[in-house]
């Protein structure tokens, strides 16, 4: 049975690389069977589980409330979807979203519950070194638009460079990972050398310090709440 269980729950999550937009796409119809069919097999599991067990343990067990509902939107969206699809009307399958939930309350998954119930408790602990994390990055972003937005900049394409704050904010947000690097400075380089200091600077502050940081206090304290469970 837990082997069975397993195999459905990998094949329904898999049906994302099969279901449009896809990188293989298949039929419609031979993906919602699929879909179907282990939607069937997780409330057969799910009935098969409230027979073993007392109806007022049953019902108060969250996990079986969540799969239940799980399988239930899952169901509608599907409906849905292939009634739109009927009259050509283009849709989103939001239900994909929901298909984890059968990975996580299923009671075979009880290490992978054990960990996510570990990421969950690290969150607010890490709340405030992402905080600061956004104060700094905010604060460089408003610098950067102080020092380059009035110079009429231009990027390589020939578009506006630094005038917009929520595009500064997000130019910068990505140079923390390094991968607009160092394309992403160069306008300003190009008119003035020194402007460089200003992303090394930011990339010290927050790539390396900021992101060791993070990391260190999210390994710590996950590892805190494992051991404790």
């Amino acid at each position: 049975m837990r082997r069975a269980t397993y195999f459905f729950i990998f094949l329904n999550l898999s049906l994302a690389l099969f279901e449009e937009p896809a990188v293989y796409p298949l039929p419609f119809l031979v993906t919602s069977l699929v879909e179907v069919l282990c939607l069937l097999v997780f409330f057969g599991r799910l009935t098969h589980f409230a027979k073993v067990t007392l109806r007022s343990v049953f019902w108060k067990d969250t996990k079986n409330i969540c799969i239940m509902v799980a399988i239930l939107l899952s169901l509608t969206d599907l409906a849905i979807y292939g009634v739109l699809r009927l009259y050509n009307v283009r849709s989103v399958r939001w239900s994909r979203i929901v298909r984890p939930i059968f990975l996580i309350n299923f009671a075979e998954s009880r290490q992978i519950r054990r960990a996510f119930r570990s990421i969950r408790n690290t969150l607010p602990e890490i709340t405030y070194v992402f905080l600061l994390f956004m104060f700094s990055l905010l604060m460089f972003s408003l610098m950067a638009l102080k020092l380059f937005g009035e110079r009429n900049l231009q990027t390589a394409e020939g578009l506006p460079y630094f005038r917009n704050y929520l595009e500064i904010v997000f130019d910068l947000y990505v140079l923390v990972t390094t991968a607009n690097s160092p394309d992403v400075m160069m306008p300003a380089f190009d008119f003035s050398s020194w402007y460089a200091l200003f992303f090394i600077a930011f990339v010290i502050i927050n790539t390396y310090i900021f992101m060791s940081l993070f990391l260190a206090v999210v390994y710590n304290n996950y590892k805190k709440h494992l051991k404790v469970m």
